[in-house]
Parts: C-alpha cells; structure tokens; sequence
C-alpha cells in the first residue's frame, strides 16, 4: 500500500517524522496488527510530505486486508485528526482562504469535484437566490471558479446563470496539474532557474500522426503516488516538452541526453494483462499466485507480485474480482477490457530510443553513431548543426571523403565492431576477466550485472567469476537484473533463459 501524507499547512509541522510515526501507531491499533512499513520525506517541491509504504502482509504473515472506506476515508480522518492536535483547529476565516485560494489553481479542485456533482449532462444551472448563507458561499466560489476555467477553454457561460462544460475538462484539470507539480519540482531542485513555465505538454493535439524527436533533458516523478515517471524532452528546436512515460520498469527509462523519438500508439493489452489471461484460461477462469508459480515454476514472487499488482489496478476499474482467498476471477473478454482500460487512462505514448547516448557525444564517437544515418528536416536547427559538425569531423579523422556526406555501409560495419572491440578490452582491464564473443550455437552462463551504452546501442554486461559477454539489451532483461542467465547464440540473435523458463526472444 502506498500512502501520501500531505498536511495543507505541512511546512509549519515541526517534526514530519514524529507526524508519520504517530499515524503508523494510530493505524496499527485501527487495523489490529504490526504494520511493516517505511516512509520518506520530501522537501522537492515546496510543499513537504511524506511517502508511506506499507507491506501487504500483517504480523502473521498474511495478506494484509484493509476496509475500503477505511483506505478512503479513514486514514485521512485520522491525519487530519494528528496534524489538528499539533497546530491547533482551522478557523472559519482560514477555511474560507483555502477554499478561496482554489477558484485560481489549475488542477482538479474539491470546487470542481462539487461542480461535477452539479452538473447535469455537461450543464450547470445556479438557482437565483441561495437559500443560506453557506450555500451564497459556494455558489459564489463556483462562480468564480467558472470564471476561470472559461479562460482555460474548459467552460462557456451560455447565458446568465447557465454554464456548459466542455468534454474532457477534468482531464485536462489532472493534465495541468501534473506539469503544475514537475514545474515545482524543477523549480526547486534548479532554484528556481528560469524557462520551466514555457514547459509544453506532450502531445499538443489530438492529431494521431505526432512525433517529437528530441533529447532527454531530465526524468521527474508524474504521479507519486503511483510511483510512475515523466520525461522531459527538448526537441531540436529547443522547446521542452513532458511526456508521459507511464509505468516504465526501473532501468527502462532511458539516461539524460538520449536521443528519443516519440509517437501516438494504439492502446492495446501489457504484457503482463496476456500472461494473466493464459493462465487463467488454464485454470477455469481463475488466476493466482499458486496457479501462476505452479504455470511459471522458475518465476520470482516479484514478478508475479507485479502481476497481482495489475489485477488490483484492473479490479478498481471493475475489469476482474477479487475472491476472499486471495484469487482472482477473469472474465474471458480480459483482455479487451485490459486494452479498454488502457486507452481510457494514458495516451499511449511509445518512446523509442534512436540513441542511448548524447547528440554531442556522437559527434567525436569514432563509431557508427545514429546522427550517421539522419537527414535532418528543415525545423531541426539544432540537429542539422550537429549533422554538419559530425560530417567536418569525419573528415578531418580521415573516415570520410570531401566529397561525401555519408559513411558507407562497410565503413559503418567496420567502425561497430572497432566500437564493441574497444568496450571490451575496457571491461576486461576494469574486471580483470576475459571478455568472450558467442558465435553461433555457443551458450555462457553468468550474472546480468549491469548495462553499458555504445553508439551502437545499449548492451547488457552478463558475467561470472572469469569471464563476461556483452549482449544486445532489452527491457524484459531488466527484471532479471542481478540474476543468473544463460544466453545462446542462434542464426536468429541473441535468446536468454532463467533456469528451465522457456526461451526468450532477444534478437536484435
């Protein structure tokens, strides 16, 4: 369970560790177990809080369950509750403030949550004289809050008293809200450097053929408490943009100044939404951890636990149930709802990295570097200079003639395996182990202990005691970081297994 402690007033707590302890104790006697927990604060965006995460199990070791209007409600109760004792009740006149300061945020509010209750259809009509005073009150900071979100092109008052919305406005509030905190964030960490509120939001239509290309700048938290990350992204004209990259494993995620290409996909099932519908179609309709282990023996519990994780993701949206033991029921039409959800919840942005390492890094790489085989467009100032530099370059080393613009295919082949020539003698002089090159039909057996970024690519390091391989990399080899490994060369690529798990394509 993963909790947000985030006290409006946090900045004058003295003490947020002692606040978050005091809560821990607090839900500990609520719920009748020892909690195993942890927790971190943040100081990162100008407001401090704390991030809690709780272990699923209670102190007998079994599934921890918590009621569901007490992870709703409860928790906050008692928060509110703890922070009240420590600064004291809130006055009327502070209330108001706070309620008053939201008429201007660009964020979903609790005003907005009232005017979504109100809305009839997409359309708010205000009766002409509220009957109390409270109720003059938040009329009046509704209206306001109209008044606001009709210059954000979320609202049209249609005539005195009555107001449309616009489709999708509480989206496009969470959307807002999102860049609002990542420009916080920046804000704070850079002090407050200038240029982060010309921050764009990626992508800027509904048009399905975008594309931005561009280089990473840096990666920020998008959504704490789902734990999810954004990238920002400045494009070779020298605007920065947000992007989304959702749910992105550890290690995924590629570096600062990777050159990346970005476009609109259609939504469709993970991975992990296929695997939890075969093996429930092997199991009656019913998938759990024992019927996965028992599918998938060499499997880890964190890998099946991410699987379970996305079963309680799916079973908030009304796709799958969860039974008393632990079990779960999934409907034979999974995965359609699977894909349904996901186009109901992201953008369904796929990032692809055309380089793992910088566009001035490739310019002096003695190495068939991804600029080689670009031809810039005409709104790509920063690429063609780049492309020029690379090209005088190539020149001057000899690698190229006058004449020409482009290196040759041998010349681009001869330059991959100097490149992979010289990464090895590198780690096997940091190592002091053999590199090894698989030929075909050839199997090593090592540890995947790391990741190494050529122009060619990103490799993984798979090693043991003596030696170590270098293989193409790929996003499933990340779960299997620090894990043993057998890899195989075939007239295919590259293929790895986990002990008896079946055969993994890794083909480049």
């Amino acid at each position: 369970f993963r909790i947000i402690l985030s006290a409006e007033d946090g900045a004058q707590i003295k003490d947020l560790r002692e606040t978050t302890r005091t809560l821990m104790t607090q839900m500990e006697r609520d719920l009748g177990t020892r909690l195993d927990w942890v927790a971190v604060d943040h100081h990162n965006t100008g407001h401090p809080h704390t991030h809690i995460v709780i272990r699923g199990k209670d102190s007998h070791g079994k599934d921890l369950v918590i009621a569901p209007d007490y992870i709703k409600s409860g928790i906050r109760s008692r928060a509110q509750n703890i922070v009240t004792d420590e600064l004291g009740p809130r006055r009327d006149i502070e209330i108001a403030r706070s309620r008053h300061a939201e008429v201007q945020r660009d964020r979903v509010t609790s005003i907005d949550r009232g005017l979504e209750q109100s809305a009839r259809q997409g359309v708010l009509r205000f009766e002409p004289r509220p009957s109390s005073e409270r109720e003059r009150f938040e009329t009046s900071l509704q209206k306001q809050r109209l008044v606001h979100l009709e210059s954000l092109h979320l609202a049209t008052e249609i005539e005195p008293g009555e107001w449309v919305l616009t489709d999708g406005w509480t989206e496009t509030l969470r959307t807002l809200g999102k860049r609002g905190d990542i420009i916080r964030t920046l804000a704070s960490e850079y002090d407050r450097e200038d240029g982060h509120e010309r921050l764009h939001v990626w992508p800027p239509s509904g048009r399905d053929d975008e594309r931005l290309m561009g280089s990473v700048w840096k990666d920020v938290p998008s959504d704490e408490l789902r734990g999810t990350r954004a990238l920002i992204v400045e494009d070779f004209r020298g605007d920065k943009w947000i992007v989304d990259a959702n749910y992105s494993e550890p290690g995924t995620l590629p570096p600062s100044g990777a050159v990346v290409e970005v476009r609109k996909t259609t939504p469709e099932p993970r991975s992990s939404d296929r695997v939890i519908a075969e093996i429930a179609s092997r199991n009656r309709g019913i998938y759990s951890d024992a019927v996965h282990k028992a599918h998938d023996p060499d499997s880890s519990s964190a890998y099946r636990h991410a699987h379970t994780r996305r079963l309680e993701a799916l079973r908030r949206a009304g796709v799958v149930e969860r039974n008393s033991d632990a079990s779960w029921n999934v409907p034979s039409n999974y995965l359609e709802l699977a894909e349904n959800y996901e186009a109901s919840r992201s953008q369904n942005l796929k990032i692809n990295v055309r380089s793992w390492i910088s566009l001035e890094s490739q310019i002096t790489r003695q190495a068939a570097s991804w600029i080689d085989s670009v031809s810039p467009d005409d709104d790509q100032p920063r690429l063609h200079l780049a492309k020029n530099r690379r090209v005088q370059w190539l020149r001057e080393q000899g690698l190229l003639e006058n004449d020409l613009t482009k290196l040759t295919e041998q010349d681009r082949s001869e330059l991959r395996q100097q490149e992979m020539n010289e990464a090895n003698d590198r780690l096997a002089q940091q190592t002091g182990r053999t590199s090894v090159s698989l030929e075909t039909g050839a199997r090593f057996n090592g540890t995947f202990e790391g990741v190494r970024h050529l122009a060619q690519g990103r490799f993984a390091v798979i090693g043991n005691s003596k030696e170590f391989t270098l293989v193409p990399w790929r996003s499933s080899l990340e779960r299997q970081r620090g894990r043993e490994l057998s890899v195989t060369r075939t007239p295919a690529g590259l293929s790895w297994t986990l002990g008896a798990q079946r055969r993994r394509g890794l083909e480049r």
